[in-house]
């Protein structure tokens, strides 16, 4: 895994911690900046276009929950993956980390070797997409992950990101029947909990726009796509 192509934005008003996340960081090969509050934050990923955000909450200026808002309203940033790390517990801040575009909320005080596990399974996760083919074209239908952007029929289907990244996942091998362990892993990641509801409800919507034929299900095992 090439480690190196993976740009992290470490954001804390605190430099204590910045500099011990940056010292590990760049001991493990990745490309590090760092940022003292959200509006640096903003300036800084912008010009580095960072691939994984570790944020504080609670900084001068702007929080990182108003500053993750931005950031994920920000074309060329909005597929970052933003990780809080927080002495805040209460649920009502996780709740609006998660509200404003987080991908994952960590209480302080951090331990560096767990961190550096959970962006590691992160890192290996986004290489996978970067070697993986960004356009599929099954006749009727056209998926382009580079544009996020379904072509059905020579109409363009604009879908949320987890629809789009379980349509990509499933598109890439029709006819292969991806068990839902699979497509959790693979769409959600391994640090997300989420029930087979949430599957089954995302597989709805699809079909409802894309039509009913092109998802089936295999009752107990997972589903498959069918061109």
């Amino acid at each position: 895994m090439d480690i190196s192509s993976i740009k992290v934005l470490v954001v804390d008003d605190d430099p204590d911690i910045v500099e011990i996340l940056k010292y590990n960081l760049k001991n493990s090969g990745y490309s590090v900046k760092s940022a003292g509050n959200g509006v640096e934050a903003i300036k800084k990923a912008k010009k580095f276009i960072p691939d994984i955000i570790l944020m504080d909450v609670m900084m001068p200026e702007m929080s990182g929950i108003e500053a993750c808002e931005e950031i994920k309203n920000i074309d060329q940033l909005s597929q970052a993956i933003i990780i809080f790390l927080s002495a805040r517990s209460e649920d009502y801040t996780q709740i609006s980390a998660y509200d404003a575009g987080a991908d994952d909320y960590i209480s302080k005080p951090v331990k560096p070797k767990i961190l550096l596990k959970k962006i590691s399974n992160i890192a290996k996760k986004i290489n996978s997409e970067k070697n993986a083919p960004k356009t599929i074209d099954l006749g009727s239908i056209k998926i382009n992950k580079e544009e996020y952007v379904v072509i059905k029929d020579k109409k363009e289907i604009l879908l949320p990101r987890k629809e789009f990244e379980l349509l990509f996942l499933l598109a890439t091998k029709p006819e292969k029947v991806f068990t839902r362990e699979e497509i959790m892993n693979k769409v959600w990641g391994t640090q997300v909990i989420v029930g087979d509801r949430t599957i089954d409800v995302h597989v709805r919507k699809l079909r409802e726009k894309i039509g009913e034929k092109h998802i089936k299900t295999l009752k107990g095992v997972g589903y498959k796509f069918k061109s």
